[in-house]
């Protein structure tokens, strides 16, 4: 079947019930232009509501997608950043509401690096930058952003994407570890909250699918020992070492 036809299904599927997850028309236009076979290497589910495994990555359904792009309020001209390029859907999508040169992603999986770019220049969209970053730092290169998009689950927004906002600027990330809401945080620290999802976690370094190691725990550890070293006080910072007393003499302690 026509391509073109399979959108117009899809995207007439995610308005009407039962999903009726899209009502903007903007997101509805740019949802019907863009080639998500491009993408999506089965071209007979491609356009079916449903998520696809590529190269150790989720690769977003439509209904999720069309979420996330209401949730960043794109309105033509914005400067994005997403983290988590993935296969480059969403930033293809993207790119056709604000402009290719608008949009930059990024993702800490560098085979995904090259599968989105090569997508993206597939589909037509080879104007959008993408890069190998560890998202949690963002792109501060590129910085500020109108709009940053983190397309992974995070218990809190990471620091370093809240300082790359513009001032009236707003950060969509679904929230939470085993439950899971969409919110939008703006530079300022307002925060709307919206339904439910399910995103795979944050990814840090050496956790990426590839990865010589995978360490789950590099962030844990670094947080609590700042948190033990903030907590002593007094002669609990200082290494103490006994003397052995001799005769006459009390026990006394020398720090070093």
């Amino acid at each position: 079947m026509d391509p073109a036809v399979l959108r117009e299904d899809m995207v007439d599927g995610l308005e009407s019930a039962p999903r009726n997850v899209l009502a903007d028309d903007d997101v509805a236009i740019a949802m019907r232009d863009v080639p998500r076979h491009a993408f999506v290497d089965d071209e007979r589910t491609a356009y079916a509501d449903r998520d696809h495994d590529a190269l150790g990555t989720r690769v977003l359904a439509p209904s999720t997608v069309a979420r996330l792009l209401q949730a960043l309020a794109l309105e033509g001209d914005e400067t994005v950043l997403i983290v988590g390029a993935g296969v480059g859907y969403t930033a293809a999508v993207a790119a056709e509401l604000v402009g290719e040169t608008n949009v930059h992603a990024v993702d800490i999986s560098r085979p995904l690096v090259v599968e989105a770019r090569g997508n993206l220049a597939e589909a037509g969209y080879d104007g959008v930058l993408v890069d190998r970053r560890d998202g949690t730092n963002g792109l501060p290169e590129y910085a500020p952003f109108d709009r940053i998009l983190l397309e992974a689950a995070a218990a809190d927004p990471p620091r370093a994407l809240l300082e790359q906002l513009t001032a009236d600027g707003r950060l969509v990330l679904p929230r939470g570890t085993q439950r899971q809401r969409l919110e939008v945080v703006s530079a300022t620290g307002d925060r709307d909250r919206f339904g439910p999802v399910s995103f795979d976690p944050l990814l840090v370094e050496g956790e990426q699918s590839g990865a010589v190691e995978r360490n789950r725990t590099t962030r844990e550890d670094r947080e609590r020992a700042q948190r033990r070293a903030e907590s002593r006080r007094g002669w609990e910072q200082d290494w103490i070492e006994w003397e052995k007393p001799s005769d006459g003499q009390s026990r006394r302690g020398r720090s070093r």
